[in-house]
């Protein structure tokens, strides 16, 4: 009977505490797991269609379509450096222009910023940007102008290293008129020029 009695004790215990146990061995190696995984994705490809302003170019289409690429590392939680390359070829808008010419203008950017979660997929970034641009196809001095200028960003995960993003920024360099000469003094203009692109980024 007391033999009985004491089985029965010793079995409801053993119930009560190997769940407890049982947890205790899976869920730290888990929570380990799934930290180290995230915590080696450094860097971010991304790879877009861009739009931009071509302001410094009057008398011709009011913007360029084109592409855009970047490299991000990444820092800790919040810190990241990105190196851009911009290239845009397409005139757009100001259709009625009798005689736009081919611009053409390309940037190159390092651009430190802060990113951040926002909500469940979603997160943001905000930056600053430091480079170079260049617009061809209409006789502008210099050939590459000293740029710079402030952006943002909104992503949204598809998967665990592919998401889409939405960026904009505002860039402002300075150049002389278009066709300009030695006699104008090839006196430059600062010109600011929205712009925007459209892309996947892909995470490693």
């Amino acid at each position: 009977m007391n033999r009985t009695i004491l089985l029965r004790i010793t079995a409801v215990v053993a119930a009560v505490f190997a769940p407890l146990a049982a947890a205790g061995q899976v869920n730290p190696d888990e929570g380990k797991s799934t930290e180290q995984s995230v915590s080696t994705m450094k860097y971010e490809a991304y790879v877009g269609v861009a739009y931009s302003r071509i302001r410094q170019v009057t008398g011709s289409y009011s913007g360029l379509l084109g592409e855009k690429g970047t490299l991000t590392r990444d820092w800790g939680n919040y810190f990241q450096l990105t190196g851009s390359v911009d290239y845009y070829t397409i005139g757009t808008g100001h259709a009625n222009v009798p005689d736009p010419g081919r611009p053409t203008m390309y940037t190159f950017m390092l651009a430190p910023g802060l990113h951040t979660p926002v909500y469940d997929k979603l997160s943001a970034e905000i930056f600053a940007e430091l480079g170079g641009e260049h617009t061809g196809g209409e006789n502008m001095t210099p050939s590459i102008s000293f740029a710079g200028g402030f952006g943002g960003g909104l992503s949204y995960n598809l998967f665990r290293n592919l998401a889409v993003k939405l960026t904009g920024d505002r860039v402002g360099a300075s150049f002389s008129l278009a066709n300009n000469t030695s006699q104008l003094g090839y006196s430059t203009h600062r010109t600011w020029n929205a712009r925007g692109t459209l892309g996947l980024a892909y995470r490693f």
